[in-house]
């Protein structure tokens, strides 16, 4: 799709250059012209004048050290610079000269604030006014309310435009999108059996899986007017512009219906109406303006809306009723399938080797979003430029995914012997534990070599399928191989560091979700301790229980992590003779894929 814009200055831009021309008018200008009043003379030119008796008035401005003087006719100023004359005095006498007190008479100061100051500010405002109708009336008129006007975008078609074969990883929401598509091509036939389409879809999910990307996919297969607009592009300063601007994309939607209308991050006008005194009376303006446009006693025949939030819980409840957003449609986070289509269909835009498996890429970018795994084809491609090649390989791809998760290797970060033997030994340690157990993830790599997002190291486990279920065990296995850098580290040197300090954070927070939110807990049963809102955004966890639930919470997830620590401790204990020779293996190597790590160990038992 291609949008038309009209290239347009600022406001301010014109307010500055008025204000430099006029700055540049009272202290060059001005000064310049009064300058040109006074004819600068030699001094021997005041002296014949003298002698030729031609001199009008004088005046000797000794602070100065110039002589003012004019001619017989006192048409003419003259200045010219004082010399040692003792018969200044009587020569002036003898040519008949008047003395004057001030040749040159000033402006009263009044007036010259006057001039100087208020006439250019008073210049300056009638010409921003003149601007502002200027730009009203290009805009359609003083009375059109130039700011209550829609700036929606309208696309129109073009070649290029994206359509659902462009979208892959998320065919459930095609495929309820694909009605609406074919609706507005044949309406008859749903006409015929009594059946409508729905007047709003609602697309929800995480930051980066498509929702936009879906939007364009439906206005380039329709082939009917789409406007597109951001929801905080209708928040205004005053109240009431954002209610007209809802008012004026709507009339402009029915004059060209049937036509789609997309409005981005519905939340920022969508939010939930909690009547607190001092509220955003121009948000609730707008929602309700919104509400009325989408079903209200007028019919809105042929306007389809669609529109996008990560945020649906905060989306007040009568907005995403039926009537108004009758369906709602999850875009989510692509499974392993979806990750393979989505690498394939931007791999489309890159030159790549045959003999990349894009089935074991999409397993190592486990949890990617589709905007991550078009960020990792486009690193891949980067690196492939980098290294003078003229294709992608699979190696690119592996390491742009480790680029993705944890940054670019840091070429110049030379760590000690020491720390190197700490780190190598850390990592073996989780990769041990989680080989050693049973449900949890083979390790892919293992490697040492520090990256930009602070990582000294790190090992990667990839699932062989999809997931969707994680039983207590295997809640368990996870923190016990959390846990397992630091329990080597103990074992061997005798004392921590600070790397493990994100192993803690994420064991912690699992251990907590596994007795607050999941009810693996044989105290608190199936009772749910904790709430979570904006799932899409991380997720918020806040504590729903008294203050003594929480002291026990908190002694529960610290007993259940101290469990997983000592179990931990067992296997790198039984397994000392292993754990040193991979950690010297590694230590030699700085890098290790899962295949040598596991003939290792097995040659081991």
């Amino acid at each position: 799709m291609q949008e038309v814009k009209r290239p347009k200055k600022p406001l301010i831009f014109y307010y500055v250059v008025v204000l430099i021309i006029l700055l540049l008018f009272n202290f060059w200008i001005m000064p310049w012209v009064a300058q040109q009043r006074v004819l600068e003379v030699d001094y021997g030119t005041f002296v014949e004048m003298a002698e030729n008796k031609e001199l009008g008035q004088v005046q000797v401005a000794e602070q100065d050290n110039a002589i003012i003087f004019t001619n017989k006719e006192n048409t003419v100023i003259y200045q010219t610079g004082m010399m040692p004359d003792p018969d200044l005095t009587q020569r002036l006498i003898d040519s008949g000269a008047v003395f004057a007190g001030q040749i040159i008479e000033e402006a009263s100061p009044i007036v010259t604030f006057l001039l100087s100051w208020v006439l250019p500010i008073v210049a300056f405002i009638a010409l921003g006014q003149w601007m502002t109708r200027r730009l009203m009336k290009n805009a359609g008129g003083p009375n059109s309310m130039m700011f209550g006007k829609s700036n929606a975008k309208v696309y129109v078609q073009s070649s290029d435009g994206i359509r659902f074969s462009d979208v892959a990883g998320e065919d459930e929401a095609k495929e309820s999108l694909s009605e609406v598509v074919d609706y507005l091509h044949n309406p008859s036939k749903y006409k015929e059996i009594g059946a409508s389409m729905p007047k709003g879809i609602l697309l929800v999910g995480p930051p980066g899986t498509g929702k936009t990307m879906l939007a364009k996919a439906v206005a380039g297969e329709a082939n009917v007017p789409f406007f597109s607009m951001s929801g905080s592009e209708f928040v205004e300063m005053f109240v009431g512009l954002g209610a007209s601007k809802v008012r004026d994309l709507f009339k402009q939607a029915k004059e060209k219906a049937p036509c789609i209308v997309f409005i981005d991050e519905i939340d920022a006008i969508g939010q939930k109406r909690d009547g607190r005194v001092g509220g955003n009376d121009e948000r609730e303006q707008t929602l309700n303006q919104l509400l009325t446009e989408m079903d209200g006693f007028e019919e809105n025949t042929g306007v389809m809306i669609l529109a996008a939030t990560n945020r649906p819980e905060s989306l007040d409840p009568a907005l995403t009723r039926p009537g108004r957003f009758d369906r709602r449609v999850p875009v989510e986070l692509p499974d392993l399938k979806g990750r393979e289509e989505i690498l394939k269909v931007h791999a489309k835009k890159i030159k790549y080797d045959d003999s990349v498996d894009f089935s074991k890429i999409a397993r190592m970018a486990s949890g990617a979003s589709g905007a991550e795994l078009a960020n990792i084809i486009n690193e891949a491609a980067l690196r492939a430029v980098r290294d003078g090649r003229r294709c992608v390989t699979e190696a690119d791809l592996e390491e742009s995914i480790e680029v993705v998760i944890a940054g670019y290797q840091k070429k110049n970060a030379i760590l000690t012997d020491e720390e190197k033997r700490i780190v190598a030994y850390h990592e073996i340690g989780h990769a041990l534990v989680a080989a050693k157990q049973n449900h949890s993830a083979p390790v892919q790599k293992i490697t040492i070599v520090p990256r930009t997002s602070g990582a000294l190291g790190y090992t990667m486990q990839v699932d062989e399928g999809n997931h969707y279920l994680m039983s207590q065990t295997e809640l368990e296995n996870k923190i016990a191989t959390l846990t397992g850098g630091r329990a080597a580290e103990e074992l061997v040197f005798h004392s921590a560091s600070t790397g493990a300090s994100n192993d803690i954070e994420q064991a912690t927070k699992l251990a907590r979700a596994m007795i607050t939110q999941y009810g693996m807990s044989e105290q608190f049963d199936m009772v749910a301790l904790e709430t979570v809102s904006n799932q899409y955004l991380g997720g918020d966890a806040s504590l729903a229980c008294s203050t003594e639930t929480q002291t026990e919470i908190d002694r529960q997830v610290m007993a259940l992590v101290k469990r997983q620590h000592e179990k931990a401790n067992r296997i790198l204990e039984e397994n000392r003779k292993k754990l040193d020779e991979l950690a010297q293996y590694l230590y030699e190597k700085e890098t290790i894929t899962g295949e040598e790590f596991m003939k290792i160990l097995d040659d081991a038992s």
